[in-house]
């Protein structure tokens, strides 16, 4: 589920590597990758939470399900950046109604 969405003036693939560099700094388990997308996981608490552009020219916060470990990184990226919060969550394109 797509849980919000990021505003960076800055293409992604121009923005991946502050955007790295700001995760790292405030989580110890973060993977990612530059593969004609910009993708990022975030363990935590044994959650994984997805920012990603698989599905969008801007960065999506993404997870399997809601929860608080959404909610903190919505709230770690709102420190820095403004994230667009979805009203309610959207579906990925192949997770099912």
């Amino acid at each position: 589920m797509i849980f919000a969405e990021m505003d960076h003036p800055a293409e992604y693939w121009d923005f991946h590597e502050e955007l790295e560099g700001f995760l790292c700094s405030h989580y110890s388990c973060v993977e990612s990758g530059m593969q004609t997308d910009s993708w990022f996981w975030i363990f935590d608490g044994g959650e994984k939470v997805a920012i990603d552009t698989f599905s969008s020219t801007k960065h999506q916060v993404k997870s399997a399900r809601a929860g608080s470990h959404v909610e903190h990184v919505i709230g770690v990226l709102r420190l820095k950046y403004p994230v667009r919060i979805y009203p309610k969550p959207e579906l990925e394109g192949h997770e099912e109604a």
